[in-house]
């Protein structure tokens, strides 16, 4: 297994780009199951995850053809639906937690999807409710064996409907609309998720055919069409990259230009960023940051302590919480962290407090940081990375620390982050990826 040695204190300085975006690349990769024409789709980031759901993608059959480093062709014109109840594909889809979106384009297209328990990061209960009562609500039946951990969903007709969804999921939202742009008639989805991904989605499938209405809110009105035809797509950056070079660069007080960002789909990022006083330029679809010693956490107007919590696109999304955490431990001022959807993405905290964080964490969804404002730097320790978000989190901890760290599992920082260590190390860092 591969560890990071990090040598801590080096400030970083140059320019670079982020990779296109992991949670959409999942979406539209396994959108263009919906046509068994070609679909062409650029800017894909050279990920685990990403890497291992095209390589199932070819075990079923989808013609693969990698155009450039980070665009390749896919054509599904001679999928074997028999092959999802393999021994083979159960081991593949296991693996991620993106394979769950296979069922709505299989769905749609073939009537009958199989999943595994898929995987993914152990960060509490991600249920997959959302997903099937969608499916059932357009007419698919559900068989779960319990045995083989193995969900069936199949259905001779899929028929478009009204449904409220009981929580705005992402990957939910996603699945369903896969499943119904082939629907016969309308369905209509209130409390959809409506984040840049689900967009980006969307518009790809209108360009396939597909006739979806409402984009960017959270009601989509969907008209079935017969078939989808090829289309050509490129990805967004990633915007959990962004959020996390902009942490990165004020914790280890460096100066950073961080390109090609689109801005306008970053969202909420850069001001809850400079709730925590860090201070940015944006220059074009560029964001600069300059070095900052310091950087002080603002208050509520009333004087109360600033509480930064995930929720619901427009809301902060989650998955930055845990570099939110961390780059708080070296603010001037206090803050409560509130992840309000996983029970255990805060239980990275204790190896901070190990480096010297003064974090107290009331339960599993609050911590309260208390910031050293630089006075006091964290130290060197030995640590696991336990899911992709707390492991960039504590990377970037180490690079801020007195000393070298180790940290294990960096095979979770590679299932969401291209090269990392390479791409640091071009700015100054110094990370050295170990056999151990």
């Amino acid at each position: 297994m591969a560890i990071f040695k990090v040598e801590g204190g080096r400030r970083l300085r140059g320019e670079i780009t982020p990779q296109g975006a992991k949670n959409e690349a999942l979406q539209i990769l396994c959108a263009t199951l919906l046509t068994q024409e070609k679909v062409i789709v650029h800017n894909v980031p050279q990920i685990l995850d990403v890497i291992q759901l095209i390589e199932l993608l070819q075990a079923m059959g989808v013609e693969v053809e990698r155009l450039s480093e980070e665009s390749y062709s896919f054509r599904a014109a001679d999928i074997d639906p028999d092959y999802l109840r393999s021994d083979d594909y159960c081991r593949r889809a296991s693996r991620l937690r993106g394979s769950v979106m296979l069922l709505g384009p299989m769905l749609a297209r073939f009537g009958v999807g199989y999943m595994p328990k898929p995987g993914g990061d152990k960060i509490g209960r991600r249920r997959l409710d959302t997903h099937f009562i969608g499916f059932q609500k357009l007419g698919a039946t559900l068989d779960f064996d319990t045995a083989a951990a193995c969900s069936e969903v199949r259905c001779k007709e899929l028929k478009g409907c009204y449904m409220l969804l009981d929580e705005a999921s992402v990957t939910g939202t996603a699945n369903i609309i896969m499943a119904a742009v082939m629907a016969k008639g309308f369905t209509t989805i209130y409390n959809a998720a409506c984040e840049p991904y689900i967009q980006q989605l969307c518009l790809m499938l209108n360009r396939m055919g597909a006739r979806i209405s409402g984009i960017a809110s959270n009601l989509l009105t969907i008209e079935g069409v017969r078939e989808l035809h090829g289309t050509e797509h490129t990805l967004l950056p990633d915007m959990i990259e962004v959020g996390s070079f902009i942490g990165l660069a004020a914790m280890t007080r460096s100066e950073l230009t961080i390109r090609n960002v689109s801005f306008e789909n970053l969202g909420i990022i850069p001001a809850q960023f400079a709730r925590l006083g860090i201070r940015f330029e944006q220059h074009g679809d560029d964001i600069y940051i300059p070095q900052q010693e310091h950087y002080r956490i603002e208050n509520f107007m009333d004087g109360s302590i600033m509480t930064i919590a995930d929720a619901p696109w427009p809301g902060l999304t989650p998955d930055l919480l845990s570099v939110f955490l961390v780059v708080a431990t070296q603010a001037k001022g206090s803050v409560l962290i509130h992840q309000k959807m996983f029970e255990s993405r805060l239980f990275f905290v204790d190896k901070l407090i190990d480096m010297g964080a003064q974090i107290i964490l009331c339960d599993p969804h609050r911590a309260t940081v208390i910031g050293h404002d630089h006075q006091m730097r964290l130290r060197a320790t030995r640590m696991t990375s336990p899911d992709i978000r707390a492991g960039v989190a504590l990377l970037i901890a180490a690079m801020s620390a007195e000393g070298t760290s180790t940290i294990q599992n960096i095979e979770q920082i590679d299932r969401g982050y291209k090269d990392i260590d390479g791409r640091l190390n071009a700015l100054g860092a110094r990370i050295t990826r170990v056999e151990e």
